[in-house]
């Protein structure tokens, strides 16, 4: 199976840590140019020297705050005028985890501005170069919450879903032109949003962080947590021209927790 990412552009956002440093190293790994895109630049210089080079790659980094999507659209605006992308991961942080019902309207309204219109300016700037090339791979790094809600992570489940219909419409309009659209969806997997949720946990359950912890992997039939780099094999094979009749499909990569189909 050719996996091989040769001559194609990538731009992985959330790529200084966790599952998008690790889908950013899988791409180079494969071949690929990579533009990191995350707001610390100290970390994206780090995370540049990491990336392989051996088919002579030329990797660069983009420093923007999701957190403001104006400057990210300007910034992106700028980028694309001497660079077409390929393939583009949207990957950021989760909302703080809690119950719906204490959710502030703010935190949604942050959460959406985060996740469901700064994931949509970057596939606007970057479709008309995909289109052009005939070639594009949008893949989304969201949640098993999608399928099945995940208990105290009240905003995250609202929002994470809304990216899955936007990201699924999206698959609809774009699949003819050689644009495929999919969804990873990660389980438990051993990264700094995973202590935040195990120590959220610990305390609603009132017992240590090991318990919780160990209780979390007993419900994964693997009976272990995921690793981001597994993740980033989904997400290189899902770049790949093997997977251009995929599309449309959240792949939960989750140990068998997941309980639905």
């Amino acid at each position: 199976m050719n996996l091989n990412l040769n001559n194609k552009n990538a731009l992985v956002s959330g790529s200084t840590a966790g599952i998008g440093k690790a889908i950013a190293i899988q791409l180079a790994k494969q071949g690929a140019n990579v533009t990191l895109l995350a707001r610390d630049e100290e970390k994206l210089k780090k995370t540049l020297s990491e990336l392989s080079k051996t088919g002579n790659q030329n990797h660069s980094y983009i420093v923007a705050d999701f957190a403001e999507p104006e400057v990210l659209k300007s910034k992106i605006k700028e980028v694309v005028k001497n660079t077409t992308y390929h393939i583009l991961i949207n990957n950021t942080g989760g909302p703080k985890g809690g119950p719906l019902l204490e959710a502030t309207t703010d935190e949604f309204e942050k959460a959406f501005s985060m996740h469901v219109l700064c994931n949509h300016l970057l596939v606007q700037a970057l479709f008309p170069g995909m289109k052009a090339e005939k070639y594009g791979r949008i893949i989304n790094i969201i949640s098993t919450s999608v399928k099945q809600p995940i208990d105290n992570l009240g905003v995250s489940n609202t929002i994470r879903g809304a990216v899955a219909n936007w990201s699924k419409t999206l698959a609809n309009e774009l699949g003819q032109f050689g644009i495929t659209v999919n969804n990873i969806l990660p389980g438990f997997t051993e990264t700094g949003r995973l202590d935040d949720v195990i120590t959220n946990a610990a305390k609603k359950q009132d017992v240590s962080e090991e318990k919780a912890r160990l209780s979390m992997k007993n419900s994964v039939p693997a009976r272990r947590f995921g690793q981001p780099e597994e993740l980033a094999n989904a997400a290189g094979f899902l770049a790949s021209e093997a997977a251009s009749y995929i599309n449309g499909i959240n792949v939960p990569i989750d140990g068998g927790r997941t309980k639905s189909l």
